[in-house]
C-alpha cells in the first residue's frame, strides 16, 4: 500500500460511512491515532471508533498528497458533512474542547468543516499506523 491507495480507501470509507471498509485499510493490529493523545488499536477498536461517522450525512472528502515514499506518506485532507443528530454535535463540541456555538431552539444543525493532516506508515498491503492532526468548525454560510 502507498499513501495514494490509502487515501482513496480512506475517502471511500468516510463518504460511504463504512466502518468495515475503514478497518480493512489496517493490519489486524494496526493503529489509528485520531488525536495526539488517543489511539485505536486493532479491528474492533477501529470499527467502534469509525461508527461515529454514521451520524454524519452528505460527507465530502478531498485530499492532497504532500509526501510519498516507500512505506509512508503524508496527506492533507478536508471534509465537510451535515450533522445528523444533536448527539454528534455534542460529540464534536466535547472533542474540540469548546462549548456549543449559540443556537436557538429549532435552529437547524450545522454543516461541519474538518481540515487536517495525516501521516501513515504501511507494511505490505495495509496501514500499520496512521496519525491525524485536525481541527473542525461549523461551516460558514455559503460553503467552502
Amino acid at each position: 500500500m502507498d499513501i495514494e491507495s490509502f487515501m482513496q480507501g480512506y475517502k471511500a470509507a468516510w463518504e460511504a460511512r463504512d466502518a468495515q471498509a475503514f478497518a480493512a485499510l489496517f493490519h489486524p493490529d494496526g493503529q489509528y491515532h485520531n488525536t495526539p493523545f488517543a489511539v485505536q488499536r486493532g479491528r474492533d477498536e477501529l470499527v467502534a471508533y469509525w461508527r461515529r461517522v454514521e451520524l454524519q450525512q452528505d460527507v465530502r472528502v478531498d485530499y492532497d498528497l504532500l509526501a510519498s515514499e516507500p512505506g509512508r506518506g503524508i496527506a492533507h485532507w478536508h471534509v465537510t458533512y451535515q450533522v445528523a443528530s444533536e448527539e454528534l454535535f455534542a460529540i464534536w463540541a466535547r472533542s474540540t474542547g469548546t462549548a456549543l456555538p449559540p443556537r436557538q431552539p429549532g435552529d437547524p444543525l450545522p454543516r461541519m468543516v474538518l481540515d487536517g493532516v495525516l501521516h501513515a506508515r504501511f507494511d505490505g498491503d495495509r496501514c500499520r499506523e496512521c496519525r491525524i492532526w485536525w481541527h473542525s468548525m461549523p461551516e460558514a454560510s455559503g460553503g467552502r
